[in-house]
């Protein structure tokens, strides 16, 4: 095991520290253990600390409970994934409200080439229910993990069919995992961890609080490229994370019902106020996404490679030969040592040629694993 994962749960038991100050006291202290190597004084002065914080990373109690939560970790078998780690979740590493740490049981599927989140009310219809898992079933040769929150309602609904249809999935818990919650959802969250994983960020045995779920929201909102909204009232934890994953530059979808629907008025307002777009299928999103079947790499795409000039062929092989789904702007352009300009144009270029695909948040990726 890492030999620094004393230090970094330690980190997050600071009273007060959240995951954009932990971010940077690791940026200002060049690593997680040479925070609590530093002098009082010395940490004062770090932006955002101050004397109090300092004081609170100086406590005894703060490697106490980091040494409880370890042995629990090593005692139930469950991975630990830090932020700066390679298998952490490449989608969450782009929003500055990431989670320092995961714990996570299951088959770390978090870093799939597609993501849809799935949420919705606790309170489901039967159309509701039968609207997801018609959308989930057509998502099957999509190459889609499907990632929800383990509630009542839509969010079981997405995970049960998901498992029907043998798609990895993903379920943010508000909660530690050592705990069910609901208990109800005992069995379906060991057969998430088959074909998918249970993650939180919240050590083990923590146990579920009203301030932990838009917490877990924005986990929903973080790991999805695109989220679909199902069925809500005007309020809510699925407006919530609607919300979030707007703000987060992702794609956001909902499903329109009757004006005197309740569970519909939510979704209704998304659409109506231009945060969602209105979905009716799976072949909306995968449209508006640009997602392709796993199967429909076409003789004329394949064509395309000949008809490439010299710069777009270096751009494609450098999106093609990264270990990460997409690159920024800035990491082709460094890689690639075209000017901005040069660069812009040649993106352009592969995009309206169907080989790449413009991603939320500046991004690039191929459109096919080719």
């Amino acid at each position: 095991m890492d030999n620094n994962i004393l230090y970094k749960i330690a980190l997050t038991q600071i009273e007060g520290i959240g995951p954009v100050l932990a971010k940077n006291l690791v940026s200002y202290c060049g690593g997680v253990k040479e925070i609590f190597e530093q002098k009082k004084r010395t940490l004062s002065k770090i932006p955002g600390v101050g004397l109090l914080l300092a004081d609170e990373i100086k406590k005894d109690s703060v490697f106490k409970n980091a040494d409880k939560i370890l042995k629990s970790v090593i005692k139930n078998n469950t991975g630990i994934l830090f932020y700066l780690d390679e298998d952490y979740p490449s989608r969450l590493k782009h929003i500055n409200d990431g989670p320092i740490l995961l714990y996570f049981q299951g088959t770390q599927s978090f870093n799939s080439k597609r993501s849809l989140g799935i949420v919705g009310t606790r309170n489901a219809t039967n159309r509701g229910k039968a609207i997801c898992d018609s959308i989930v079933n057509e998502l099957k040769d999509y190459d889609v993990t499907i990632v929800s929150g383990l509630a009542f309602g839509i969010d079981a609904a997405a995970h049960r069919s998901a498992i029907k249809y043998n798609i990895p999935n993903i379920a943010v818990m508000g909660n530690g995992i050592n705990i069910t919650y609901p208990s109800q959802h005992q069995k379906l969250r060991s057969n998430i961890s088959l074909n998918g994983d249970v993650i939180s960020e919240f050590p083990l045995d923590t146990k579920p609080d009203k301030g932990h779920f838009p917490m877990r929201n924005r986990i929903i909102a973080g790991l999805s490229d695109a989220l679909l909204v199902v069925e809500s009232d005007i309020r809510g934890g699925s407006i919530i994370t609607a919300k979030m994953a707007f703000d987060y530059n992702k794609d956001v979808f909902a499903i329109p019902g009757r004006i005197e629907d309740r569970y519909s008025r939510g979704t209704n307002s998304l659409i109506k106020n231009n945060i969602a777009y209105l979905t009716e299928s799976a072949a909306d999103i995968a449209k508006m996404m640009n997602w392709n079947k796993t199967n429909e790499i076409t003789a004329v795409q394949m064509q395309m490679f000949a008809e490439l000039t010299a710069g777009e062929q270096k751009v494609f092989d450098i999106l093609k030969n990264s270990e990460n789904e997409s690159m920024s702007v800035d990491e082709i352009h460094y890689a690639s040592q075209f000017t901005m300009g040069e660069l812009a144009s040649i993106l352009l270029n592969l995009e309206l040629k169907g080989m790449i695909e413009n991603m939320p948040g500046a991004r690039y990726s191929i459109m096919h694993k080719l």
